[in-house]
């Protein structure tokens, strides 16, 4: 229950936009929210606005990229007001909370374990706009991109564990070490991970040795040219294409890099609770086409050398015509020797 001013009761408004929450979608996230502060035993003031158009406008901006004093003014709130609640949820640590149970609600939701033991990582270069600043933002020289990069790492469904943003200008395999160690804390059960060739190396070794990780690299095909989907890797490189979906994430404008990530968050926040109020997804029974059957499905052939160099076998002790006749006639045969005749044995 939120805590509001009994004189100006606040009004829930009316659906009118593709971004707002449907009534399925309120009861799944209204019990993730905070707890208000009037409600703490600190205590503070009632909040005036209602929390559901608080989320409703936050997800405009995100979902439509526009700025926050561009809020519209039909939601009944000032757009500092807005900014605040965004800020507010972020740095206390409520929204990485929210992200963290509405995963493993999907999970569970799907018939899975809430706890996956297995992640596959990949990252991806965006432009930074000019309210960007130069302390965070680099050059990426393989994609010629001046910005940051998003480092993602998600489960076998899609859903994403992590998100963090850095400069675009280090290579992929040192910011992946801040990366899997914040993965080890919050997931210790984790077991295995799935990554491109920059992620080889030595930080192979060093996630296996410090970390407990198996880190597995998924290279490009020999005859590929250009985009191609890659076992494991197409599940991260469709996670990336949900975060374009939403305007405000098509290019970073953010000054710090926390609020970047928050963005990002509140986009996989919006897509796991719609994925709550749908039907279970059913479980493949057919593999995808980028992972074809096994090799019981179809058997790869096995090629068997054939012996090139001749093998002589001794003549055995009866092949001597004398040998035949000893045989025969039941004595045991007589061998020549250097000493004279002797039997058999």
């Amino acid at each position: 229950m939120t805590c509001t001013n009994e004189t100006r009761p606040p009004t829930v408004r009316e659906w009118c936009y593709p971004s707002d929450t449907t009534d399925t979608e309120w009861d799944i996230l209204e019990p993730l929210l905070p707890v208000p502060a009037c409600e703490l035993p600190m205590g503070g003031r009632p909040e005036k606005h209602p929390r559901r158009n608080v989320v409703d406008a936050i997800r405009y901006g995100n979902d439509n990229g526009c700025k926050w004093r561009a809020v519209p003014v039909d939601f009944g709130i000032p757009w500092r007001t807005v900014y605040r609640f965004f800020r507010r949820w972020r740095a206390s640590g409520n929204l990485a909370r929210i992200h963290a149970e509405l995963h493993q609600l999907v999970r569970l939701h799907d018939g899975l374990n809430p706890r996956t033991v297995a992640v596959i990582l990949d990252s991806q270069s965006v432009k930074g706009a000019e309210t960007v600043g130069q302390a965070t933002r680099g050059f990426d020289g393989g994609k010629l991109i001046n910005g940051r990069k998003r480092h993602l790492a998600v489960d076998l469904r899609g859903m994403p564990l992590t998100v963090m943003v850095t400069k675009a200008s280090p290579h992929d395999s040192i910011p992946a070490r801040d990366q899997l160690f914040r993965l080890r804390l919050a997931h210790p059960e984790l077991a295995v991970a799935w990554a491109d060739s920059a992620h080889g190396g030595t930080l192979v070794d060093w996630s296996h040795s410090f970390l407990g990780i198996t880190l597995k690299t998924v290279p490009r095909r020999k005859d590929q040219d250009g985009f191609a989907v890659l076992a494991k890797r197409w599940r991260v490189e469709r996670a990336i294409s949900w975060i374009m979906r939403a305007r405000r994430n098509v290019r970073d404008y953010e000054r710090l890099i926390s609020h970047s990530e928050a963005h990002i968050t509140w986009t996989f926040i919006t897509l796991m609770v719609r994925r709550l109020t749908r039907p279970p997804r059913p479980p493949r029974t057919a593999p995808h086409p980028v992972q074809p059957a096994k090799a019981a499905v179809n058997p790869t052939p096995i090629r068997i050398r054939k012996q090139t160099q001749t093998i002589r076998l001794a003549p055995p002790p009866c092949a001597d015509p004398v040998m035949i006749r000893a045989c025969s006639e039941g004595q045991a045969p007589q061998i020549q020797t250097d000493g004279g005749m002797r039997q058999a044995d």
